[in-house]
């Protein structure tokens, strides 16, 4: 869902989504989005920037746009991150509540 951001602060009014499936499926959808060293670090850049646009991410990855691009959508499909339109740009960023979500299944193991 591509929501309109206002200069400055692109997802900051964003909903979060926590997974509502069962413990187990939520472990499993979150663990595969993290399953790629580039969304890893994908997520590590947006944790650390707040808000990043696309192209800074291209920018900081040796990887295709389209490549890039791919592998925003999974972790978006997962909940990991938000996407805001910015212009004709898409801004992203964490969604906290589901990295928080993720930490706890994880430490539950």
């Amino acid at each position: 869902m591509k929501r309109k951001a206002t200069p400055g602060s692109c997802c900051a009014s964003a909903p979060t989504r926590p997974p509502s499936r069962a413990d187990g499926k939520s472990l499993a959808l979150l663990a595969k989005a993290l399953a790629h060293p580039a969304r890893i670090r994908i997520l590590q850049l947006l944790i650390r920037r707040d808000t990043c646009i696309a192209g800074d991410i291209v920018g900081r990855l040796p990887l295709a746009q389209s490549t890039v691009s791919q592998h925003l959508k999974v972790l978006k499909d997962a909940g990991l991150i938000i996407g805001c339109e910015d212009g004709n740009r898409v801004c992203y960023c964490v969604d906290a509540a589901v990295v928080a979500r993720f930490k706890d299944l994880v430490a539950a193991l």
